[in-house]
């Protein structure tokens, strides 16, 4: 059961990020005066996929507090680099961001070294 609160650790967090970005890119841009992005983040904080990704950055807190009782830290926290792994791929599938090969190296890094820390 332990891996399964890592995954949903995981899952929460791409799902907050992705989604988070998606709506944040669809407001456009920061404005520039003061009282004008006062206004934006409050229109943003009033989305509710804006909320959801929110509350999955709750959620995914919640299920790493149960992966911590079944897990070293030194142990479950190198999983968590996963995420940075699937927000790449997902990005660049849902957004259409560019793979790079920086990118694709850093990535392999990512993977190698959770498979070393394992």
């Amino acid at each position: 059961m332990g891996y399964a609160y890592i995954f949903g650790t995981i899952f929460f967090t791409v799902y907050g990020q992705l989604i988070l970005k998606w709506k944040i890119d669809q407001y456009g841009g920061l404005p520039e005066l003061w009282r004008d992005k006062f206004i934006f983040i409050i229109q943003l904080l009033l989305n509710p996929f804006i909320l959801s990704g929110f509350l999955s950055a709750f959620v995914a807190s919640l299920f790493w507090m149960a992966a911590m009782t079944k897990f070293d830290i030194s142990y479950a926290y190198p999983f968590m680099s996963l995420s940075f792994v699937l927000v790449f791929l997902l990005s660049v599938f849902f957004f259409g961001e560019p793979i790079t090969l920086q990118k694709v190296m850093g990535v392999s890094f990512i993977v190698l070294g959770i498979i070393v820390m394992r």
